[in-house]
C-alpha cells in the first residue's frame, strides 16, 4: 500500500475539536442560565437576526413558501416523495411481536415513536434544504407526534425553500433559529420552546459538539462530523469520474476529507492531474481546494482484498464504488456509512433525491451504527404476561432459585409470593423455590 496523498495528522485536528468543545460547553450554560434572552442574543451575535418571535406563524410560512419557484416546489415534491416511499418501506419492515414461549408465558415488543423531535436544518453557507426531508419527512413517517424544525435565516429572513420542505415534510413548529442556539434551545428548553425528547439533522462543528454534549438529556440520531467521501474504484472508471466524485463533497466544507482509494497507480496519478484542473474553474475552489489540500487522501493498494480493508478501517461516510465488482464490495463491506455502487450512481443523488437518507455516521462511526432511519425515531419497548397459575410457579421456582444464587434475597421473594399464590407451595420468605 502506497499512500500518494496524506491528510493532516490525527493530533491537529484533536486540537481543533477542544477549542469547539470549550465555546460550546459555555454557549450552552448561558442558554440554560437565561432562556430566551441567551437564546435572542446569540442569534443577533452569530445571524444579526432578532425577529419578534423565532417561531414562524401559520402567515409566515405561507408567505415564505410563495417565494419559491414552481420548479423549485416541483423538485421538493419530487424528492419527498421519493424520500418517503423508502421511509414507508423500511418502517412496514419493522413489526410489533408477540409470542408465547411457554404455555401461559407471553412476550412481545412494541415499536413506538418518540414523543418529540427537535431537526436541525443547516443553513450556513450553503442551505440545505435536503436536510429538512431527511429528518422531518423521516420523523413524520415513524409517526412522530411533535416535529420541531429550525434552520437559520438567510439574509436576514426565514430560507423560503427550506420552509416549504419542513412544511411539506410534516413539521409542526418552524424556527428560524440557527446553530448552537437552535439546537440547545430545542434540547434545554426555554421560555418560549418546549424541549423535545430527541434531537436529529446534520450541522457544522459546534452544532455537532453540542448535540454530543446534550446527549443524555436527549437522544440523538449520531455523532456528526463533517462530511467525509471516499471513492473505490480501479480502471474500469476514469480520472475525470473520480476526481468530480471527491471533490463534490469536498466542497462541504474546509475540512472534509475526501479518499481515493485504488489498485491502479495510473489512475490514482491522472485522479490528482484532474483534481487540480477542476479546481481551477469550481466556483466553490475556496472551500473544496483547502479540503482537498488539508484532509484529502490518494491510498494506492495491491488487491482488491487491500483495498477494502483499507475502507473498512477509514470507514468513510459516503463510499463511491466504481470497480469490475461492485457487487462483491456490498457483500463483503462492513463499516461505512452509505454504499453508492457504480459509476451511474453517485453521492449527491443520495444527499438530494434518491430516496435513502443524507445523515451519515461519519468519524469511524460507521463501524457501529447506520445512519439516519425511520427506526431512530421509533422505541422498541418489550413486555412481558404471564397467563396461567402453572406458568407462575414454574418461572416464580426458577426465578427464585437464580435471584438467591446472586444474593438478591428481594429479588427472590417477589417470585416466592408468586410460588405461593398460584402454585400451593409454602415457600419460606428468602428460600429459592423448589
Amino acid at each position: 500500500m502506497q499512500h500518494l496523498k496524506t491528510a493532516r495528522s490525527e493530533a491537529d485536528r484533536a486540537e481543533d475539536d477542544t477549542k469547539v468543545r470549550a465555546t460550546v460547553e459555555s454557549i450552552l450554560a448561558d442558554i440554560e442560565k437565561r432562556g430566551d434572552d441567551a437564546v435572542r442574543e446569540l442569534s443577533q451575535k452569530f445571524d444579526n437576526y432578532s425577529p419578534a418571535q423565532f417561531r414562524l406563524s401559520d402567515s409566515e410560512i405561507e408567505a415564505a413558501m410563495q417565494k419559491v419557484s414552481e420548479r423549485d416546489m416541483a423538485d421538493i415534491r419530487f424528492a419527498q416523495e421519493q424520500i418517503r416511499n423508502f421511509a414507508e418501506a423500511q418502517r412496514s419492515s419493522m413489526t410489533d411481536i408477540e409470542v408465547e414461549t411457554l404455555p401461559g408465558v407471553i412476550l412481545g415488543h412494541k415499536n413506538i415513536p418518540v414523543q418529540s423531535v427537535g431537526c436541525y436544518v443547516p443553513g450556513g453557507k450553503f442551505p440545505m434544504v435536503a436536510s429538512a426531508h431527511m429528518s422531518v419527512l423521516t420523523a413524520s413517517v415513524a409517526g412522530v407526534p411533535r416535529i420541531v424544525a429550525s434552520a437559520p435565516p438567510q439574509n436576514g429572513a426565514p430560507h423560503p425553500a427550506i420552509v416549504a420542505a419542513m412544511k411539506l415534510g410534516g413539521a409542526h413548529e418552524i424556527y428560524c433559529l440557527g446553530g448552537i442556539q437552535a439546537v440547545g434551545a430545542m434540547a434545554i428548553g426555554t421560555q418560549s420552546i418546549e424541549p423535545v425528547h430527541m434531537l436529529v439533522g446534520p450541522g457544522n462543528a459546534f452544532v455537532a459538539e453540542a448535540k454530543r454534549q446534550l446527549f443524555g438529556r436527549v437522544g440523538i440520531d449520531l455523532f456528526a462530523g463533517p462530511t467525509e467521501t471516499m471513492v473505490i474504484a480501479d480502471e474500469t472508471v476514469d480520472a475525470e469520474m473520480c476526481a468530480t466524485d471527491l471533490l463534490g463533497q469536498a466542497e462541504h466544507g474546509y475540512n472534509s476529507p475526501a479518499v481515493l482509494v485504488t489498485n491502479s497507480q495510473r489512475l490514482a496519478e491522472q485522479t490528482m492531474k484532474e483534481i487540480d484542473r477542476i479546481l481551477s474553474i469550481l466556483p466553490t475552489r475556496e472551500t473544496a481546494e483547502r479540503s482537498w489540500q488539508d484532509y484529502g487522501e490518494v491510498i494506492v493498494c495491491e488487491s482488491y482484498e487491500e483495498m477494502i480493508d483499507v475502507a473498512n478501517d477509514i470507514a468513510s461516510e459516503h463510499v463511491q464504488v466504481m470497480t469490475d465488482r461492485d457487487d462483491w464490495f456490498l457483500e463483503n463491506m462492513t463499516s461505512y456509512g452509505a454504499l453508492f455502487l457504480g459509476p451511474r450512481t453517485n453521492v449527491a443523488n443520495g444527499d438530494k433525491v434518491i430516496g435513502t437518507n443524507h445523515t451519515l455516521p461519519t468519524k469511524k462511526a460507521g463501524r457501529y451504527t447506520g445512519g439516519l432511519w425511520v427506526g431512530k425515531f421509533l422505541k422498541t419497548h418489550s413486555y412481558q404476561k404471564i397467563t396461567s397459575d402453572e406458568a407462575a410457579a414454574q418461572i416464580g421456582a426458577a426465578g427464585s432459585r437464580l435471584c438467591i444464587l446472586e444474593g438478591f434475597v428481594g429479588h427472590a421473594e417477589q417470585c416466592n409470593v408468586r410460588v405461593r399464590r398460584y402454585g400451593g407451595q409454602n415457600v419460606p420468605y428468602g428460600a429459592a423455590a423448589e
